[in-house]
């Protein structure tokens, strides 16, 4: 069975207030716009996620919430504070909880981890994973412990750049 990873970096968060931690930051209009716009990406390419794997931040659950209407069936979601600003290994601690049953896990997080995760799964060099972008990766696995044990052999397939696919 292929296994189908999406790594997708927050939208565009807003500095406005800086009052706040870094954690409370929210995401700007533009953000809003760019996740709603990525899930129905996500949906023209028919790669819908099973399951989503979240940071716990205020700008990544904002981005699902955005996201989460454009599906006909809103796939279970766990946010942790434990995928805040992490890499692979924190990522492979959490990749436990995911039922073998799921096909498409999306995980949603920060940079630079994300690069990092991109990177080592698909042995490739600089990767760039700017706001909103989603990485689609896949690898032929038996379950997802698998599958993360396979550093180098996973296939991008493309990153999506939602931003560049906006009206407005």
């Amino acid at each position: 069975m292929n296994r189908r990873l999406i790594v997708m970096r927050h939208a565009k968060s807003s500095w406005k207030d800086q009052n706040g931690s870094d954690h409370e930051r929210p995401l700007k209009g533009r953000g809003r716009r760019e996740a709603k716009r990525a899930a129905e990406e996500l949906l023209a390419l028919d790669w819908v996620p099973d399951q989503i794997l979240s940071s716990d931040s205020v700008r990544t659950t904002e981005t699902w919430n955005c996201m989460q209407d454009v599906f006909e069936t809103v796939p279970p979601v766990a946010f942790t504070r434990k995928l805040y600003h992490v890499g692979l290994d924190a990522l492979k601690e959490e990749i436990r909880s995911v039922d073998n049953d799921v096909q498409t896990l999306l995980v949603l997080g920060h940079n630079p981890g994300w690069e990092e995760i991109v990177e080592r799964l698909t042995g490739m060099t600089y990767v760039v994973m700017k706001t909103a972008h989603m990485a689609l990766l896949d690898a032929p696995a038996g379950g997802w412990a698998d599958a993360f044990s396979r550093e180098g052999a996973w296939k991008l397939n493309r990153i999506v750049n939602p931003r560049g696919l906006l009206d407005d």
